[in-house]
């Protein structure tokens, strides 16, 4: 490695063929971002839910998940920051800045849902940033169910979210709404083992 280069690792292999993987997968090993195990099986298989490690950032991304469950909005509030900005649909809205204009969304929001089912099905942690992979599903107060697979990033500092922004498409969960099915794919990306 050069001097100056900060330990980035940089690999070329050609697109398509079966040392991208390896390669990948043999950077993040000279990384410590993967174990031997996973270097030796290939890293194949699915995500076990059973063998994740908790990290302080997910433990604090559950609480907001079970205060959401409970609509307790005064706890998912608790941990965030006074000046979070909240893209709640990154792609879609402009983000909500500050407690005020997320506790008139969360409120508005809880309004017209029964039964909350949010689940995370996969998280990595790098210093003060969250990524999550899970799936908004709900009941509405109609009896109908909504299913919004996502993916979200979320910023901290200290122990308090600063920043989130969650991505998703946002036609699925608006043709449920109006009555329509979840597609087949959506199906099969939520019905996969969650670790929340």
């Amino acid at each position: 490695m050069a001097e100056g280069d900060k330990g980035i690792v940089q690999v070329s292999p050609t697109v398509g063929s079966s040392a991208d993987r390896r390669a990948v997968m043999f950077g993040a090993a000279a990384l410590g971002a993967i174990g031997p195990s996973a270097l030796a099986q290939g890293a194949a298989r699915a995500p076990n839910p059973e063998r994740k490690l908790m990290t302080g950032r997910f433990a604090i991304y559950q609480s907001v998940i079970q205060a959401w469950k409970a609509k307790d909005i005064d706890a998912v509030l608790g941990h965030m920051s006074d000046d979070i900005v909240w893209h709640y649909a990154a792609a879609i809205s402009p983000p909500l800045v500050g407690k005020g204009p997320a506790r008139s969304f969360m409120e508005e929001f809880a309004g017209r849902i029964g039964e909350v089912r949010w689940r995370v099905f996969d998280y990595a942690e790098s210093g003060d940033r969250l990524f999550v992979e899970g799936v908004d599903e709900y009941i509405t107060k109609d009896g109908v169910r909504v299913a919004t697979p996502y993916a979200g990033v979320l910023d901290f500092r200290g122990d308090l979210i600063c920043g989130w922004r969650d991505y998703f498409d946002a036609a699925g969960p608006a043709a449920m709404q109006a009555g329509g099915k979840a597609p087949e794919q959506v199906e099969q990306l939520i019905a996969r083992p969650a670790v929340s």
